[in-house]
């Protein structure tokens, strides 16, 4: 059984749709991104979905204009696009950016196996490096595709995988990834060295 899950965060259709920044940046890394999941899935590799669930008495939650909460549950804009969904991968609820917080992800990827966490989505300076620091607390090996990672601006996206990069997280292209993957296949574990 692989021991590298890939997790993705907030491919929702509520949550692309916010905004016309957020729709180009997802249609942009579409292409690359799909691909990489099937390919990941072709090498025997888990896909996990963090699907944002949002509470209605959550005093921090987001809300659109007019007060509306988006991502609720049994909504469709709570769903994943199916663009990046598969029947064989694993759907995982959250209520809050990281994906391990207040949920079963850690349980589930222990059951599993899983040692290497290859973690995508959007966007890049939220949920993605929050549940990236979360899987690296916990002793994750972390990779971030930087191709397979999207913000509403570029910069924030940048900024968030310079900080991934510096603190937690071993960052190339899923073409890297997966040619490493074909290569040894495994992803070694960064050495952080302190200056």
């Amino acid at each position: 059984m692989s021991k590298i899950a890939v997790l993705t965060n907030d491919l929702q259709h509520d949550l692309v749709n916010k905004n016309q920044e957020r729709i180009d940046a997802v249609d942009k890394a579409t292409p690359v991104f799909s691909q990489f999941l099937n390919d990941i899935r072709e090498r025997g590799h888990h896909v996990l979905h963090l699907q944002l669930i949002n509470l209605e008495d959550d005093p921090v939650a987001e809300r659109y204009e007019g007060g509306h909460l988006p991502v609720q549950k049994g909504t469709k804009g709570a769903e994943i696009l199916p663009v990046f969904l598969h029947d064989s991968d694993i759907l995982v609820e959250k209520n809050k950016d990281s994906g391990f917080y207040e949920t079963d992800l850690h349980e589930r990827l222990q059951d599993l196996g899983v040692e290497t966490v290859i973690v995508t989505g959007m966007q890049s300076q939220i949920c993605v490096q929050t549940t990236a620091a979360d899987a690296f607390f916990r002793g994750y090996n972390v990779w971030v595709p930087s191709d397979c990672v999207v913000s509403a601006r570029d910069h924030d996206r940048i900024r968030a995988l310079e900080w991934l990069e510096g603190y937690c997280a071993t960052v190339q292209t899923s073409s890297e990834i997966i040619a490493r993957l074909d290569d040894t296949g495994e992803l070694p574990r960064k050495v952080f060295l302190t200056p």
